[in-house]
């Protein structure tokens, strides 16, 4: 079975709610996956944005997600350590937790990766996302990917 990652706000190439975007409340989607490949230690999940003016904008870093979690709640606190379990990192606006989209103009593209991985990462908390996929290098046992637009 694929390893799949869904949300119940929205669908893969959908728009994602206004709730979600510094438009609205600015706070994290629901997330759910499917079980991961035998051997997952954790998890690592990223959101980016690749059509922002200056380059690919991180919206959410977070990793050592414990491997028996299989959804993440609505809301997310942006502490260095949610009560889900795992560690935040930094996105562009150095900040840690998630930061909704809020692009300039137009339609953008915002993806979420989830990583299943063979160990956890020896990283701290407001570590980058460029930290993360380095650590992340050799130990990917699978990725699944939602996709969301917002429009400005």
């Amino acid at each position: 079975m694929a390893f799949e990652l869904k949300s119940s706000a929205f669908g893969y190439g959908e728009p994602i709610p206004r709730r979600y975007t510094c438009d609205g409340e600015d706070i994290s989607p629901p997330l759910e996956w499917t079980d991961p490949p035998a051997g997952t230690v954790s998890f690592a999940l990223i959101m980016d944005d690749p059509d922002a003016p200056m380059g690919t904008w991180d919206h959410w870093v977070l990793f050592d997600i414990p491997a028996d979690v299989r959804s993440l709640p609505e809301g997310v606190p942006p502490d260095a350590a949610p009560p889900q379990g795992g560690r935040h990192g930094k996105n562009s606006w150095r900040r840690l937790g998630y930061g909704g989209p809020c692009p300039p103009g137009g339609t953008h593209r915002y993806f979420f990766r989830l990583y299943a991985l063979d160990t956890t990462l020896d990283l701290p908390s407001g570590a980058t996302k460029g930290d993360v996929l380095a650590a992340m290098e050799g130990h990917i046992l699978a990725q699944a990917e939602l996709m969301g637009t917002y429009s400005r």
